[in-house]
């Protein structure tokens, strides 16, 4: 997440105090797929997407413009979907996130064998740190551990060796679930700058999309400029 923060600090700054709380959402909505939650990964990016909207349109495509009512943003935000600010960079976002989450789901872990996993990943020997001497067996313990409810199985064990190795090719491979977070950043990026790219277009289409909506409710959406 801090990863992706950066991005607005660093080349989005009039963003960045709020482009914290639809950031926070869409990594903690990741965060509960990821431990089994009955939730999208596609509905979070575009939860995020529709959030984001209303502060790009406001300090980036309009900068200088009176900072949006809640009426205003809630248009925006509505229209999202229909105005297509941020081009092709949603659906690419959530497809390539959606794979790389819907492989670590399929890995189940006890709650102390998640524990000894983490403590595991700071065992110098596991991180390449050959000439510090490792935890004595502790690698091979853990394992045992965590793989000790299966240890009587057979068929179904050699079954879920060959699922393992496949799900271990699919977080390792291009879909590695490391990468597709870290790859956030860029993507959201790339679809900023496609919103400034094509500020004007978008600027008369949600004004008429609005409008539409206005004679449709009868409710103020629109600030007067």
């Amino acid at each position: 997440m801090n990863h992706t923060l950066s991005l607005f600090n660093t080349a989005y700054q009039p963003l960045a105090q709020e482009a914290r709380g639809p950031v926070s959402e869409l990594f903690g909505d990741l965060i509960l797929y990821i431990l089994g939650a009955n939730s999208s990964v596609e509905r979070a990016v575009h939860r995020f997407y529709d959030g984001l909207f209303p502060l790009v349109y406001g300090r980036l495509v309009n900068p200088g413009s009176p900072p949006p009512t809640a009426d205003r943003a809630e248009c925006l935000r509505a229209t999202r979907q229909d105005v297509n600010p941020f081009g092709p960079h949603p659906r690419a976002l959530a497809g390539e996130l959606a794979w790389a989450l819907r492989a670590g789901r399929w890995v189940a872990l006890s709650r102390d064998c998640a524990r000894a996993l983490v403590r595991m990943q700071y065992c110098p020997h596991c991180r390449g740190l050959t000439l510090i001497r490792p935890c004595g067996g502790y690698c091979l313990n853990v394992m045992r551990g965590c793989l000790a409810g299966l240890a009587e199985l057979d068929v179904p064990w050699r079954r879920f060796v060959t699922a393992l190795e496949g799900v271990t090719d699919a977080l390792a491979g291009t879909h590695n679930l490391e990468l597709a977070l870290l790859g956030v950043r860029n993507q959201i990026n790339d679809a900023i700058l496609y919103t400034q790219l094509h500020g004007p277009r978008l600027t008369a289409t949600h004004g008429l999309l609005a409008s539409l909506l206005l004679s449709s409710s009868g409710l103020n959406l629109i600030d007067q400029e």
